[in-house]
C-alpha cells in the first residue's frame, strides 16, 4: 500500500511498508529485534545514500532535510514519531509503535525473507550499511552524520529543517554527471506518480 505524500507540491507515492521493513532489517541485525530511533533514522538515511551512489536513485521516495540530529528523510521520520496511522498503512505488520525511543519488531518470527518490498540489490545495500555502521550508537551516528568529512549535504539548520536534494546527495557520493542524472530521475517518478494517481 502506498499514501500519497507533498512533494514539491505534488502528491507522490510513498511506501510505509517498504520504510518499515527497511527498519526492521536493521532491527533483525541488532539480535534484539529492536533499535533506537535516531539510530534507525540515520540508518535509513545512509542506505538511501548507498543506494544513490551504487544506483543513482535512493530505496525510498521521499524527502530528505537536515534537522538539529543530523540528515533524516522526513516522512519515515515522522511515522516513528507517530504522525500517520501505522494500523492502515501496513506500517504497523513489520513495526511497534516507539517506546522509550525505541521502535521494535511487531512479531518476533520476522525474517529477512519477510521483507518482500525490497530488492536483492536492496537487501545487500541495508547489509552493507549494517556491517559499516551498525557497530556505533546513536549518538556516535549522530555525530558522524554531523561531519562535513562524511555527509557534506548535512548543513546546520539552526533548529529547524533544510531540504537535501537528490543533486546534493549525488555530488556529495560522487555520482558523474549529477545534474543530469538527478533531472533524469525527477522526470522518470514524475511519470510514476501520475500513473500510481490514475
Amino acid at each position: 500500500m502506498h499514501i500519497f505524500i507533498t512533494r514539491e507540491d505534488q502528491y507522490v507515492p510513498y511506501s510505509p511498508r517498504k520504510a518499515a521493513q527497511t527498519i526492521a532489517f536493521f532491527a533483525l541485525q541488532t539480535g534484539a529485534s529492536a533499535v533506537s530511533v535516531l539510530k534507525a533514522v540515520k540508518l535509513v538515511y545512509l542506505a538511501d545514500r548507498e543506494s544513490v551512489r551504487r544506483r543513482g536513485h535512493p530505496i525510498q521516495d521521499e524527502v530528505r532535510v537536515s534537522m538539529p540530529h543530523g540528515p533524516v528523510n522526513s516522512v519515515t521520520y515522522d511515522f516513528l514519531s507517530g504522525s500517520y496511522d501505522p494500523e492502515k498503512s501496513g506500517w504497523a505488520d513489520y513495526l511497534t509503535d516507539r517506546a522509550n525511543n525505541i521502535v521494535g519488531l511487531a512479531e518476533e518470527n520476522i525474517t529477512v525473507d519477510d521483507l518482500d518490498e525490497l530488492s536483492q540489490s536492496e537487501i545487500q545495500i541495508l547489509s552493507d550499511v549494517w556491517e559499516q555502521f551498525g557497530g556505533m550508537d546513536r549518538w556516535a551516528l549522530r555525530d558522524w552524520t554531523h561531519n562535513a568529512d562524511n555527509v557534506p549535504e548535512w548543513k546546520d539548520p539552526n533548529g529547524s529543517s533544510r531540504r537535501i536534494t537528490l543533486r546534493e546527495i549525488m555530488d556529495a557520493v560522487g555520482v558523474d554527471h549529477a545534474k543530469e542524472r538527478s533531472r533524469e530521475y525527477q522526470s522518470l517518478q514524475k511519470a510514476q506518480d501520475l500513473l500510481a494517481s490514475l
